[in-house]
């Protein structure tokens, strides 16, 4: 079965800078640099006018708390926007496969499952990416467009990120680091992955490939709940593809 769609973009004229040591900083215009420590994170600051993709009309059908994402259904639940780059990649369906194909350098996508908030929830996918040395990807925890979102990627450079995310106004983002390191589970130049992250008011949960490697205190941070979601970047290298085989959304311990 082969099916192509497009994924509906919210229009943002955005801009994106980056966290530099360990402290919340927001954005000013600044000419476009090459990531290094950070890939995720670049100090570098764009404001563009994304070009809208219509979407096919799709009937909705209620989705429920708790759901497999096999990206060959409804996908009216999403939204997606980018917050750096002059144009977002091409979002097509194709075999079961949510397919990202960027054609700019250092974009930062994001697609948020709009059906529900959580409170306590565990999120998971698995995914691959055509670029062995710069791209990103990863999960979306407790979005909330006021308060914020937690943002848990991992890099092919064999790094991982936990960002907290904040709009300051429309298109401007604010990104505090809260972890950035390497781990065992982590190969540099590996580009599959299943990823996983549990989110409760307090306390994340960092999963690779099923295994549990890390609880981190985000307390002080205020998110109680929020939608969730998932998120790719590339940065110099292009073009590159990042695929979704899969999103799940469960009960913790499910």
């Amino acid at each position: 079965m082969k099916k192509a769609l497009l994924i509906g973009l919210l229009a943002f004229t955005t801009a994106c800078l980056s966290p530099s040591g360990g402290q919340s900083v927001t954005a000013t215009p600044a000419p476009a640099s090459t990531p290094t420590a950070q890939p995720h994170t670049p100090t570098v600051t764009a404001t563009v006018t994304p070009t809208s993709i219509p979407s096919p009309t799709i009937t909705s059908t209620p989705v429920p708390l708790y759901f497999n994402e096999e990206f060959d259904s409804d996908l009216s639940a999403w939204t997606s926007f980018i917050t750096n780059g002059d144009s977002a990649p091409e979002v097509t369906l194709a075999d079961g496969t949510l397919n990202l194909d960027f054609t700019q350098p250092n974009t930062w996508y994001y697609a948020i499952h709009n059906a529900h908030d959580y409170s306590l929830v565990h999120v998971e996918a698995s995914f691959n990416s055509t670029d062995p040395e710069t791209a990103s990807v990863g999960l979306i925890c407790m979005y909330n467009e006021k308060k914020g979102w937690f943002e848990y990627t991992f890099s092919s450079d064999g790094t991982y990120n936990l960002l907290l995310g904040q709009w300051l106004a429309q298109g401007i983002a604010r990104y505090t680091p809260i972890v950035h390191n390497t781990t065992e589970y982590l190969t540099r130049g590996r580009t599959n992955y299943e990823i996983g992250i549990t989110c409760e008011e307090k306390v994340l949960w960092l999963y690779i490939d099923g295994k549990l490697f890390r609880k981190i205190d985000v307390s002080r941070y205020g998110l109680r709940e929020g939608k969730v979601g998932i998120a790719a970047a590339v940065f110099e290298n292009v073009p590159a593809t990042a695929s979704f085989d899969w999103f799940r959304v469960s009960a913790p311990g499910e």
